[in-house]
Formats: C-alpha cells, sequence, structure tokens
C-alpha cells in the first residue's frame, strides 16, 4: 500500500503529463464535430416527436444550450490532454446539477443530484464543466469578462480548498462527510440573501410526494389518476401500463429488502409518460403513482430511461464499470450515485424495460430543489460556485485519490488561474455553438417548440 507521501508525489508527477496551467487553453481541434450533428445524433433513439421540446429548450439562452450540450462539451474535452487522475464523474456537473434532497433521516442535504451521464474519468473534466457552467451564466446574467472570471475562479478554488481539506482527513471521515442545508445560512452574509435561501429551502421542504399528488393528480371515472397534460405528461395506455408493471417488478428486485418491504406496502394506481429537464427531453421518462395507506399517503416514482454515457465514446472501459455496472446503463446510474452522493435516496434501484431498454427508478420529488441562478447577484453567483466546488470535490474525494489530486494542485492558484481562463473561452465557445442551433432552427435543419 502507498503512502501518502508517495500518493502525493505520483500526483505532482502527473503534472508532466499535463501541467496546470495547460487547462487555460481552449482552441478548437481543427476536426472538431459539428455541434448540432452531435446533439442530432445523440437523439436518434429518443422519442422523435419530443425532441423540438429539446431543442426549443436549448435554444433559449446560452446556458440552456449548455445544460442540454454535455455531449458536445464531452467530445471537446476529449480532445486535449488530461491528467489520468481518476475519479467517478458526474459526466454532467454543471450548475443547476447541484441542489438539495432529503437523506433517508430526512435531513436536507446539498449535494450532485444528477448522475444521467456519470461515469470514471480524468477529474478535471467535471471541474472543467462547472467552472464553464458559471461563466455561461455569468454571462447571460450580463456580468463583466472580470466579474466572469472571478466567479469561475471561485469555483475552482472552492474545489480546491476542499480536496485539500479531504486529502488530510480519514478514509471514514471522508467518506461520512457530507453538507448540511442548516449548515449553509451562517455562511450566507447577507440578511437579504440569507432570507432568499431561506424561502428556497422552505419550498424544497415542501415538494414532496404529497404537494406532487395535488398538482399532478385528478380524479377521472371515480379514481385518482395523473393528469393528461400533453405532449409534458401523457398517460399510459393498458398495454403500456401491463409493460410497466413488469418494469416495476423488475426494479423493485434491486432494492434492498428492507426497502422492498417498504415498498410492498404500497399499490400502482397509475402510470404517465413525462418530460423532464433539457438535456434528457426526448429520453423515455414514466411517473408512477402509488398508494400507501390511503390517498393521503401517496408515493411517486418516477422511472428514466438510462442510455450509454456522453463519456462513454471517449473513456477506456474500467474494472469498475464492467464488474459492478456489469454494461447497464440503470445500474451505472445508481452505482454512481451511491459513489458520489453522501446519501441517496431509498428508492434508487435499476431494471430493463421493452426492447432492452435500461431505466433507473427513484422518487419524483423528496424535498428535491435547485438554485435560481439567473436571479443571482454576482456575490450570491460567486458564494454558489464555491459552494458546488466544495460539494464536488468531496464527492470526487469518495471514488478517486483525493491526496493525489491534491497533490497535483498544489498550494498555489495555477489550477484556478487557468480553469478561469478556460471558463472564458468556452463561454465564447458555448455563446457560438448556441448561435448554430439558432440558425439550424432558422434554416428548417432541425424543428424547435419555444415555450413548452
Amino acid at each position: 500500500m502507498t503512502t501518502p507521501a508517495e500518493r502525493r508525489r505520483h500526483g505532482r508527477e502527473a503534472r508532466d503529463r499535463v501541467s496546470r496551467s495547460a487547462h487555460g487553453r481552449w482552441i478548437p481541434a481543427a476536426d472538431r464535430p459539428d455541434p448540432i450533428d452531435v446533439l442530432v445524433r445523440q437523439g436518434a433513439d429518443r422519442v422523435t416527436r419530443l425532441l423540438p421540446i429539446r431543442y426549443g429548450r436549448m435554444s433559449d439562452t446560452p446556458f440552456t444550450f449548455l445544460r442540454g450540450a454535455a455531449a458536445v462539451m464531452a467530445a471537446d474535452l476529449a480532445a486535449v490532454p488530461d491528467s489520468g487522475l481518476t475519479v467517478q464523474l458526474c459526466g454532467d456537473a454543471h450548475l443547476l446539477n447541484f441542489g438539495v434532497y432529503a437523506s433517508p433521516e430526512r435531513a436536507l442535504l446539498f449535494d450532485v443530484n444528477d448522475f444521467d451521464e456519470t461515469y470514471p474519468g480524468p477529474f478535471e473534466w467535471d471541474v472543467k464543466r462547472l467552472a464553464a457552467s458559471v461563466a455561461v451564466a455569468a454571462r447571460d446574467n450580463g456580468l463583466d469578462d472580470d466579474r466572469v472570471h472571478r466567479a469561475a475562479r471561485t469555483a475552482v478554488q472552492g474545489y480546491a480548498t476542499a480536496m485539500h481539506r479531504l486529502a488530510a482527513m480519514g478514509e471514514l471521515d471522508v467518506w461520512y462527510a457530507r453538507i448540511d442545508t442548516e449548515d449553509l445560512l451562517p455562511l450566507v452574509p447577507k440578511a437579504k440573501q440569507r432570507k432568499r435561501v431561506e424561502e428556497n429551502l422552505a419550498r424544497a421542504r415542501r415538494r414532496t410526494s404529497l404537494h406532487a399528488f395535488g398538482k399532478l393528480t385528478e380524479e377521472r371515472d371515480g379514481r385518482r389518476r395523473i393528469v393528461n397534460d400533453p405532449p409534458l405528461i401523457e398517460p399510459l395506455k393498458k398495454t403500456e401500463l401491463r409493460e410497466v408493471g413488469k418494469v416495476f417488478s423488475d426494479y423493485r428486485a434491486t432494492l434492498a429488502e428492507d426497502r422492498r418491504v417498504l415498498l410492498d406496502r404500497y399499490r400502482f394506481l397509475d402510470g404517465a409518460m413525462k418530460v423532464v429537464g433539457v438535456g434528457s427531453v426526448g429520453t423515455r421518462c414514466f411517473i408512477l403513482l402509488l398508494e400507501g395507506r390511503d390517498e393521503r399517503d401517496p408515493l411517486f416514482l418516477q422511472v428514466k430511461e438510462a442510455g450509454r454515457s456522453v463519456l462513454e465514446d471517449h473513456l477506456p472501459p474500467t474494472r469498475v464499470d464492467a464488474e459492478v455496472a456489469a454494461h447497464h446503463g440503470g445500474r451505472r446510474v445508481v452505482t454512481g450515485q451511491h459513489l458520489m452522493q453522501a446519501a441517496s435516496d431509498i428508492f434508487l434501484g435499476w431494471t430493463t424495460g421493452p426492447a432492452g431498454r435500461h431505466f433507473y427508478g427513484r422518487q419524483l420529488r423528496d424535498m428535491k430543489g435547485s438554485a435560481e441562478v439567473g436571479d443571482m447577484t454576482p456575490s450570491g453567483l460567486r458564494a454558489y460556485a464555491d459552494l458546488c466546488g466544495r460539494t464536488l470535490a468531496r464527492a470526487h474525494a469518495r471514488t478517486g485519490d483525493r491526496i493525489a489530486i491534491a497533490g497535483y494542485l498544489g498550494k498555489a492558484d495555477t489550477f484556478a488561474d487557468a480553469i478561469a481562463d478556460f471558463s472564458l473561452q468556452y463561454a465564447d465557445q458555448t455563446v457560438a455553438d448556441h448561435a448554430e442551433l439558432l440558425a439550424a432552427i432558422e434554416a428548417g435543419r432541425i424543428t424547435a417548440t419555444k415555450g413548452i
């Protein structure tokens, strides 16, 4: 077993593979794939009639484009040298893929909360996507380049500071580390901002299955049913409901025994297809309504398709992927989430559906909430960027060699400065790619539906 000093030295030696300052350069490759072609290829196996919604949502702003363009950025990151220091990546670590949710003990935690693209890879890929999202969001908020650079740099400094702290901790301490929202409020210096955070947390606490029950169901034919709101929510036909029932049974089998006992206390009432997110639009996603003790005791589950990660085409298969995830997209997502999160949904499981498609299941709403980035002040955005950076470091420290990564980062701000420089350049690239999307829509190359 290597010593901490040897692991730290290994991290410093990784600078010979790619120096920290080298991360600051972003020059599109001469053979860079056309971003619209990347998106169209990604949508080839999705529900075709829903893709215009995806393109419409992505067309709103450069930030919404970035949210939906994880595949585009994955190809860009793969075109430049990497550190070789591997962690379990989120794969899509933009600002809005962090948020609050309830732990099994009902504490409200802040953590990474989207794992559709999770896959093992070089740690800096997540850091670059996070910092780029900060830069694009700051630009969308009208900040000048100096403040954009400062905000992106703050995210990376938060990551580096946390990684150094985690590198000095024991294994169990790292594994048990978490960010409780009760610890966040003292970090918000201004009373107005603190009140806003408190309001957001209060809203998250109200986002439960019972809250969803009032908004997503209606009385139909004397029974409680999920609302029909096409194209965003569409009821399932009887044959589809039978298929979902089989999928649900297989999903149940992947849960721990105590969770199966709990789930068996609920009975299935209804199911529907639901459009979710930005980049996910077009993937097959179902919501299931179950009832426990009575109609005031509902449970909403989401069963979402899990295809290949956008990272898989650019990274080699790993032993973890082959032996643990067994090449099952749903299990890949579930495994990645358990590895990265301090605590995970008690109903997190996976299954195989019709036509061999892979799915994963979880609660639809369990006090989940995310930040309103578009309304943040410059100081608020920096504070949130720092929080996301520290959260990402904690997630990476659970699966990668945190001591080696800390050794690579070093004590200076070389890495933070470089990633911030990269972020401004990639923000320019995102603006250009967003303009290409608008041009493709205008030319009729793709169809977009706005406002849905």
